[in-house]
Order: C-alpha cells, then structure tokens, then sequence
C-alpha cells in the first residue's frame, strides 16, 4: 500500500432515542505519505468522528464498520503490512502503541486538552515516557527542542509553565508539541486555527506547512476554513452529513467544484471585494420578520436619527486604562521591580447610533478587555464612559443601583463561546426569560410567551424551549446567545467574537441576522472580530487595537483598502483566502507583530515621544508621533 492512510467504507452510528444517528456514513479517502489531505466540511457533518474514529477514541457507545488502514513504519526505514485500526481493540496494546507514536493529534480546543494541575513540560514529557526508554534528562531535551521548533523563544521557561500562563496561540503551539514529540507519521489536525487571530493563524499554517516538509509527515487537516485549506492542503474530501460528496486534487476541485454543495460553501464566506449591499448566500437562511420582531421587544425601540442629522454619540470613551500585576508582583511583597503591565492604553473612540464599529487585533491585544469595561464587568483604572441614549450624557463608571441596572439594560453583550455562556441547568425557555425576569417585564406566562416566540423569529420550533443548550449545534446556541441579548431591545449590541469558532455556512447565517437585526431595530453594533473579512462585512468604521492602543481607526472602505498604519497592513496581509491564485506569503505574514515592529517606521515607532493620534481627515486616525505630517504618514 503507497497510502500512508486509507480509509475504506467507514461506518460510524450512534445509538439515540428511537433508533441509531448515522454520524459517517460509507466515507472512503486516502492520506499520502508526506501530504496534507483537508477534510472540509460543516459543523455535524462527521468531521471530527472520523479523525477520533482514527485514532480510537471514538466514544464508546458508537458502533463502527469498514477499514482503517495504516502503513506503520519501521525503524529500519521500510514499511510492514498495513494494520486494520478498526479490528483492534482500542485500549489494546497496540493500539495504544500507534496513538501518538505513529499518529499525532491537534485537538480543537487547547485549553480543555490540557491539565489545568500539571506544567507544560511535564505534559508533553508524558508521552516520551510511554513510548521510549529515554532517561529524565534526555526527555526534557527532548521536549525543550521540540517547543523551540514551534516558535517558542524560551522553551526551558515554557517547560515549567502552566496551560493558563499561555495565550491561545501558545497554547496550540503547546498542542502541536505534544502531538509531534514521538515523530509520528501522521498528524490529526481538528480545526488547529479555530478561534485564533490572523497573525497566530498563519504561524500555525506555516508552522504546520514547514513540519510537514521538514520531518516529511502526512497530516489530516480537519477544518471549515476554505481559506486554510486553499493555502494548506494538497487533496481535499468534502463532507456532508456522513457521506464524501466531493473530492480530489486541491487545484481541480477549488478552480472547478462540480457538487452544489461545496458551491454553497464558497459561496457563504465573506470576500473583500464583496459589492457594497451585497449579502451572504448561507445553505440555509434565517430571515427575521419584522412584525414578529417588534411584536416581542420588552421595550419600545428609540427611532432612528433622522437622515443628515448630527445626534451625539450612543457611546463616548476617553483616556481609558486598564494595567493588571503580575503573578509575582501581586502574590509576593518583595521584588517588584517592574511596573505592572498596562493590557488597556489610553483608548479614545465614540460609537454612533445606528453603526456598528468593528474592533479588530491580535489575542491580547486588550479587546475583550475593553468590551468588559463597557459593560461594568471589570472597572479601568483612568478615563471616562458617557453613554447618551438621547435623553441626556449617562456616566458609566459612576452608575450605581437603578440607574445601573437601567444602563445594563440598553448595553447587552452576546459572548464569544456559546456553550459557556449558557447555563447547561436552565432550559432554553429559562435562559430567554431571565433577562425579563431580573428587570420585572411581564407576567410570567408573558415572558414565557415572549420565550416562545423569539425562538421562532431566530428558526427554531417551539419544542425547543424545554430542551437545554447542549442538545443545540453551535450555530443554534449563538443565535440562543444572540435573542437572550436582544430580549430587553438594547441600544448598543457588543458581539465578542460571535462567529469565530462557528463553520462558514453558520457564520453566514448569524452576520446576515445581525445585519437585519440592526436594520429593523436600529441597532448600535461594537463588533469584535479576528477576521478581517467578516468585519470588512458587517462594520461601517473600523478601529484597529494593537498592544492596548487604538493604532488605526477609520471608515471601513477607507481602511480596508488605503491602510496607514504597518500592522493595519499585516493584519491584512495575513488573512488566507479562498483562492488559489492569492496564496498567502508566509515569510511576512507569519512573522509575530513583535519582531515585525521592529522593521516598521520609525514615525509608527514609541520613542522618548509618546505616540499620539494624527489626524488624516475624512474620519481617519493614524497613532504617530505627533509631529509626523499626514503626507508622509500616507506614503
């Protein structure tokens, strides 16, 4: 067998009430020694049953059929006859020999894959310890060698640290470590760029592009991210509720798709040369009905600010700051000879009724920080919050009892993670009422009523409101996320990452319902995003943050196309897109912004002058040095 990996007929159900749920359903593909074969597809249709069915860690109530089969290597360099993982036990012997030293696996989420109790190093030692016979010394050298070639600049620190010590993008790389430490030949990928910012996106793809070249391995990349898999893969299989409806080749099957289905797929992701009114194609459209919709607002919703008027800002920010100590500083009382770090820098912007502005930057560039300090949950160190919903200047900081819980109820916030920001306790119905219940809307048969009835609006049937969130997909718990929100009629929505961790088709679905949301409520939207083109979609300004300062800020079109600032231009160089004629160039985009500031100009650069922001007209700022002329900084 020349495959590395072949699988034949795969099988995979599940028993549920009244009968059994088909997960995988007669799926074939190969996986080439020393390629990337993509598995593309959405949210349900097999992806990850198929990848966890590979390597035996399918759950075990699931019933399976057909073959897997590997081509183990020797160490003699040559291949033995390939083994059938699916006839082996899965807690077998063997089997527990062949995961993770022959095949590798990147689970999707990094944080829950590693032990909050134990250290990095210790983790990824573990599988040393199984697999060889090296001595404690040798592992560690082993381990630290393994987290430098993933991008760390100090492996021996990272040995010692904890998984919540690293942000998102460490922790994969973390992940990636662990997979790759025993040199297995194949490697699992399932959705390793989920979540993740531009910039940590394509170090990962150029990480992953560069192992697999460097230590010739094969990887399984599982993904719904047509733009990773137009920049990554060699073969793709395209999935569909268990079956392969597509596949072959990268170049013929993304230049010339021949089933409708991946045709809707490349048609639900949004572009940047998209015409302006355009709209989303999803598989399948939610559309809202206005009459329904203002038939169960809690509240009238303010009319909007007649055409050519000048109201003020919804939302007013100045000078805000936000500095967090750390571990040692905070836990010990001596030694504290750095100052803590400032996560938040003097951020100024206004939000305009009716206008969604788009916050864009890297992880921990301090957005969610800030979004918490709009909504009270974390309080700043320094500045001003002045919220005027036109019945006069409201200071936020300041606000205390009713007059706070009134502000809580015009600013609503929809959360980046759905699964956790629904209590698995309470069914749906009850998560859609509280809102009502905590500000005293209604009877309880009204609220249970209006319960019903947003499910509705957002397509879901009535039955729904008994059931709890996990028995929802991702895309059904944001739009439950996004409605619980939306109950009390807020001015202002702030969406915190809403779709990053959803598939293509999904996200399409909730940008469409937040953009005829907005229309019909007039929404005021602050819309946090990594992905420079869902924001291109949904935002009229867009404000780009970068080490806790607003570096850019400007109208959509002007930013978009004429970037000012050298890590506006990064960001955008580093998006991957769904075309093979526009591959991404790894050498500058997978560069980590900290090395790259170096290169950039020294009027962008901080000195002994505090950077300032510049003025370039026509609602645009640029953070320069003060006495950088707009001429120049436009060059």
């Amino acid at each position: 067998m020349t495959d590395l990996l072949r699988i034949e007929d795969l099988h995979v159900s599940f028993a549920v009430p009244g009968g059994l749920l088909d997960a995988v359903r007669g799926v074939s593909f190969r996986v080439a020694p020393g390629k990337v074969t993509a598995l593309v597809g959405e949210s349900g249709s097999g992806k990850s049953v198929i990848g966890q069915t590979i390597m035996g860690l399918q759950p075990s109530t699931a019933r399976t059929r057909g073959r897997i089969l590997l081509a183990e290597p020797q160490a003699d360099g040559k291949t033995a006859a390939p083994v059938d993982l699916l006839a082996l036990p899965r807690d077998g012997l063997r089997m527990r020999a062949i995961r993770g030293r022959h095949i590798g696996m990147i689970f999707q989420e990094p944080m829950t894959s590693f032990s909050p109790l134990h250290t990095i190093g210790n983790q990824i030692s573990e599988a040393l310890r199984i697999h060889t016979a090296l001595p404690p010394r040798d592992q560690r050298a082993r381990v630290e060698e393994m987290l430098a070639l993933v991008g760390f600049a100090d492996p021996a620190r990272v040995f010692g640290m904890y998984p919540f010590e690293l942000s998102g993008g460490m922790r994969q790389r973390a992940m990636i470590a662990m997979a790759l430490v025993c040199g297995p030949s194949l490697l699992i990928a399932d959705e390793p760029t989920t979540a993740l910012d531009v910039t940590i996106q394509a170090q990962i793809m150029g990480l992953l592009r560069d192992l697999r070249d460097r230590l010739n391995m094969a990887v399984l990349l599982i993904t719904h991210d047509l733009g990773v898999v137009a920049n990554l893969a060699d073969e793709v299989v395209v999935v569909y509720r268990g079956r392969v409806m597509e596949a072959g080749p990268v170049g013929p099957v993304f230049r010339n798709p021949g089933h409708a289905y991946l045709k809707g797929l490349m048609t639900a992701v949004p572009q940047f040369d998209m015409e302006p009114g355009a709209r989303l194609v999803p598989l399948r459209e939610v559309r809202i009905d206005p009459a329904q919709l203002h038939g169960v607002l809690a509240r009238t919703v303010p009319p909007a600010p007649p055409p050519g008027s000048d109201p003020p800002p919804l939302l007013q920010v100045r000078g805000l700051t936000k500095s967090y100590a750390t571990k040692s500083q905070s836990w010990f009382l001596s030694g504290t000879a750095t100052p803590p770090r400032k996560v938040v820098d003097d951020v100024s912007f206004d939000i305009r009724r009716g206008e969604c502005l788009g916050l864009v930057g890297e992880s921990g560039c301090g957005k969610s920080t800030l979004s918490k300090m709009l909504m009270r949950a974390v309080t700043p160190d320094a500045g001003s919050i002045a919220f005027d919903d036109g019945s006069g200047p409201l200071d936020v900081l300041a606000a205390r009892g009713d007059a706070l819980k009134q502000l809580r109820r015009r600013i609503q916030m929809v959360f980046q993670d759905p699964v956790s920001s629904l209590s698995p306790r309470m069914s749906v119905g009850n998560i859609l009422a509280e809102p009502l219940d905590i500000h005293g809307i209604g009877s309880k048969q009204d609220r249970r009523a209006t319960s019903a009835e947003w499910l509705r609006l957002i397509g879901l049937d009535r039955g729904a409101v008994n059931r709890y969130p996990h028995s929802f997909s991702g895309g059904q718990r944001q739009r439950i996320g996004i409605a619980r929100a939306l109950t009390l009629a807020p001015d202002l929505l702030i969406c915190d990452e809403p779709v990053s961790a959803l598939d293509v088709s999904v996200q399409a679905q909730i940008l469409n319902m937040l953009k005829d949301l907005q229309k019909e409520l007039g929404l005021t939207l602050l819309f946090i995003s990594h992905n420079l083109a869902v924001v291109d979609y949904m935002a009229d300004r867009v404000a780009v943050m970068y080490a806790g300062r607003i570096v850019e800020i400007a109208p959509r079109e002007t930013l978009m196309r004429a970037p000012v600032h050298p890590y506006t231009k990064m960001l955008l160089a580093a998006v991957p897109y769904a075309d093979l004629d526009r591959p991404l160039d790894f050498a500058q985009a997978a560069r980590p912004s900290t090395v790259a500031a170096a290169d950039w100009p020294e009027v962008f650069r901080p000195g002994a002058t505090r950077l300032q922001p510049v003025d370039l007209g026509g609602g645009h700022q640029v953070l320069a040095h003060p006495q950088a002329d707009a001429t120049e900084l436009c060059r």
